[in-house]
């Protein structure tokens, strides 16, 4: 073992994958400090801007998803994953991790997969309810895989299984106390009522479209917004929000905390890792799961939180016919709020990154 901790972190292609792994990597150093980490991700994706504003070194793999709207761009796939596992051989090889980690996207699989035939201590972070074939497949040679979830000893050895919780931004803490500087940054009066709508970091077009159909009927009930639309829908967004002066929109919301402090309900897509800040926010929210994901996972990440009866959800196919009328029952019902608030909070994990943290550093053999 290398005298100074070294920890590759692979992953990526969503603000969902990067923002846990920033996470664990900041565990870390808290926890190590000194520790040197390196994380390896896809070219062309947030991760290679996000990354080195968090402070860290990254390395991008020439690697990318299969495509369901655009079927003859997957036909480039098989190479491109040789030559994404090549080179994370040879970073590998010339980085010298004590252990690395996985936490999900185009990236994780090549670099995970390089590192276990190495024989290097790996560890998969599952961050749904549902894990997709790669981490399925992964998690059989991995040393550890923490997760999110009870009950996911059905997809992976038990012997393995960690439930940590999923690691979200550190500063999604201590929301009540921003409150007043969260108004302030949005110029939002107290006493409103302000939805937060998010659709991930890269837009949701079925959210998009069924805000834009009932902006009328949500002013009418002075209901204001602060609505995240990802890059290709904010031009007609702003367009159409011009006169709506108690409505916000924005490409990207940088300031998440504010934006949940801010917020009296969210509108969401059920990402893992949205699902896990909103259990932190306690807040009440209505699910769009996206029906365009591996294996229908947010659908699943949803219905958990229904089950507790945490959320409201919504099918996306049905999502612009009522989801104007699902945000005005959560305005006018203020006990519906309070309930689902409640339970959505009592499904929040403590500290999760510190736990994740905690199993790299057994695995590192340097606790």
């Amino acid at each position: 073992m290398s005298q100074k901790l070294k920890i590759l972190i692979s992953g990526g292609g969503t603000g969902g994958h990067i923002f846990p792994a920033i996470a664990i990597a900041r565990a870390l150093e808290q926890m190590r400090p000194g520790t040197e980490i390196l994380f390896v991700g896809a070219k062309n994706r947030m991760e290679m801007e996000l990354v080195p504003k968090a402070g860290y070194k990254i390395e991008g793999l020439d690697i990318s998803g299969i495509s369901r709207r655009h079927l003859f761009s997957n036909f480039s796939l098989p190479g491109k994953l040789i030559r994404s596992i090549r080179k994370s051989k040879q970073l590998i090889a010339g980085f010298n991790p004590d252990a690395v980690v996985g936490v999900g996207g185009y990236a994780s699989g090549p670099a995970l997969w390089a590192a276990i035939r190495k024989k290097i201590p790996a560890l998969l972070q599952e961050q749904n309810s549902y894990p997709g074939i790669t981490n399925r497949i992964l998690g059989r040679y991995a040393d550890r895989i923490c997760v999110a979830y009870e009950g996911m000893e059905k997809y992976f050895p038990k012997n393995k299984i960690v439930i940590t919780g999923n690691p979200v931004r550190q500063e999604i803490t201590a929301l009540r106390e921003k409150r007043q500087a969260a108004l302030e940054y949005f110029s939002l009066k107290e006493g409103g009522f302000t939805v937060l709508v998010l659709g991930g970091s890269l837009g949701a077009r079925t959210i998009n479209n069924s805000i834009s159909g009932c902006l009328d009927m949500l002013s009418q009930n002075n209901i204001g917004l602060i609505w995240q639309t990802g890059k290709s829908y904010f031009a007609q967004a702003a367009e159409l929000l011009r006169k709506y002066p108690a409505m916000r929109v924005y490409d990207f919301i940088t300031r998440m905390d504010l934006a949940y402090s801010a917020a009296d309900a969210v509108v969401s897509r059920a990402g893992a890792i949205t699902v896990s800040e909103l259990c932190i926010a306690g807040l009440p929210s209505i699910l769009v799961p996206s029906p365009n994901v591996a294996e229908d996972h947010q659908t699943k990440n949803a219905m958990k939180i229904a089950g507790y009866n945490g959320a409201i959800v919504i099918n996306d196919g049905r999502a612009e016919a009522e989801l104007g009328n699902a945000i005005l029952k959560l305005a006018s019902d203020k006990e519906l709020r309070r309930v689902l608030g409640g339970n959505i909070a009592k499904l929040a994990s403590k500290d999760p990154a510190s736990a994740i943290a905690t199993e790299i550093l057994k695995l590192s053999a340097t606790e």
